[in-house]
Formats: C-alpha cells, sequence, structure tokens
C-alpha cells in the first residue's frame, strides 16, 4: 500500500501544480474602473443597437466604482489632514525662526555691551564706571583708615591716661584705707583708753 501511495503521490502533485497555474492565467482579470467598465459593455448582450447590461454586473460595478470614490476620498482627507499638519509645523517652524532671530539680535546687542542694573551699556562706559567706583571705594577706604588710626591713637591716650588715673585712684584708695585704719585704731586705742579709766 505504501508504494502505492508513493507513485501516486508525483502524479497527485503534477495535476496540483498544472490547475494551480491554469487558475491564475485564467483569473488575470483588469481589475481596473475602466477594465470593468470594457468587460460589462464586453459581456453585456446588443438589442438593435443597444447594449442590454445584466442588472447584478451594473450593481457590482456600481459597488466598485463607490468603493473607489470612496477609497479615494479617504485618500484626499488623509491628504489633506498630511498637508494641514505640515502648514501647522511650517507656522511653528517660522515663529522659532523669528523667535531665534530675533534673540540672535538681542544676543549680539550684549555682546556688545553690558547690562548694569537692567541697563545695557557700551563696555568702555562700563569700565569708566568700574574704574571710577574702585577709585571712590579706594579713596573712602583710605580715609576711613586714616581716621581709625587716628581713633586709635586717641583710644591709646585715653587707655593710658585712664589707666594712670585708675592707678592713682587706687594709690589714693590705699592711702585713704591707712588712714581710715589709722584713725581706726586711734579711736579703738582712745575707747579702750576711756574704759579703763
Amino acid at each position: 500500500m505504501k508504494k502505492k501511495l508513493t507513485a501516486l503521490l508525483p502524479l497527485f502533485l503534477c495535476a496540483v501544480f498544472s490547475f494551480a497555474q491554469e487558475n491564475p492565467q485564467s483569473q488575470a482579470k483588469d481589475n481596473t474602473l475602466e477594465g470593468q467598465f470594457k468587460e460589462v459593455v464586453d459581456e453585456s448582450n446588443n438589442y438593435q443597437e443597444y447594449k442590454v447590461i445584466k442588472k447584478y454586473k451594473i450593481n457590482q460595478l456600481r459597488k466598485n466604482i463607490l468603493d473607489s470614490v470612496a477609497a479615494l476620498e479617504s485618500k484626499i482627507e488623509a491628504s489633506q489632514s498630511e498637508i494641514d499638519q505640515k502648514a501647522k509645523t511650517i507656522d511653528s517652524l517660522t515663529g522659532k525662526l523669528k523667535t531665534t532671530k530675533e534673540n540672535l539680535a538681542v544676543s549680539k546687542e550684549k555682546e556688545n555691551g553690558i547690562e548694569i542694573l537692567g541697563i545695557l551699556t557700551q563696555k568702555s562706559t562700563y569700565n569708566t564706571i568700574m574704574w571710577s567706583i574702585i577709585v571712590l571705594l579706594l579713596v573712602v577706604l583710605g580715609f576711613l583708615f586714616y581716621k581709625f588710626k587716628n581713633s586709635h591713637k586717641v583710644t591709646k591716650a585715653s587707655q593710658l591716661k585712664l589707666a594712670e588715673t585708675e592707678m592713682e585712684l587706687e594709690t589714693n584708695r590705699q592711702k585713704s584705707l591707712e588712714r581710715e585704719q589709722k584713725l581706726r585704731r586711734k579711736l579703738q586705742d582712745e575707747i579702750n583708753k576711756n574704759r579703763n579709766k
């Protein structure tokens, strides 16, 4: 049985291949609208000088035409939406280009000048202002240093006088204490003398 199957298998395959090759050739039709019109007209019957077209063929042609029109309309809508999208992109890029040009102009202005307190000035003016401020600060610093030195001398002299005065006061206090102690001793001695009497 296996031998019969192996012998019939090549014959079966040859038959299948031959039918498969005949079908595509017989089905090769022109599916364009013009080809379909031509097929409907060619396959229709003649009656006097008129063509008689079968209803199902004209309906099929009508359906195919409507499908083609719908497909074309959807392509047109897709193309239009793509055009609109590209127009928006172009508008966006145009706006960005304008902004970039404005920023470039501002950057060139800033490159040639320096902004001080929100006011754009030329670099030479900026340098003049900055060196004037530095010189003024140095003068003020020198004046303050001079005042500090004078104040420091006065403070040192005052501290020396204060120290001398404190020493004198301490000496006077010591002397006063000694006098007071002597007076108390004398008083105590006198009190003691008067008691003994």
